[in-house]
């Protein structure tokens, strides 16, 4: 494969929150020693992670080291059903609608928030 090819292949990126540097810190799930770090979340997540990527790509390449794919995220549609107390879904459905965005989009802002 081409550094090309595999750039466009989905690898996953845990992002983390870093105290001791007030920023963050991105690390590959798949391509072990792939890590970054940024002030803003923003940075961390879009240009740091993908600029590493890319020179831990190169340098495996040249290298000759065996590059893994990334786990299989195919696999997965990203939705699932999720039995709550009716109260709380009420209280989801209403707390999305004031802040203008959807209920399933609200959960994940929920999510990422804590």
């Amino acid at each position: 494969m081409t550094l090309k090819e595999y750039m466009e292949l989905p690898y996953r990126m845990e992002i983390v929150p870093d105290k001791e540097e007030e920023g963050y810190a991105v690390t590959s799930l798949e391509l072990s020693g792939c890590v970054t770090c940024g002030a803003t979340l923003l940075e961390s997540l879009v240009s740091n992670a993908e600029n590493t990527k890319k020179k831990w790509l190169i340098a495996a390449i040249e290298d000759g080291q065996e590059i893994p794919g990334p786990d299989g995220l195919n696999e997965y549609s990203g939705q699932f059903k999720l039995w709550i107390p009716k109260s709380w879904h009420c209280q989801l459905s209403e707390q999305s609608k004031r802040v203008g965005i959807g209920m399933n989009q609200y959960c994940l802002y929920l999510y990422i928030k804590e």
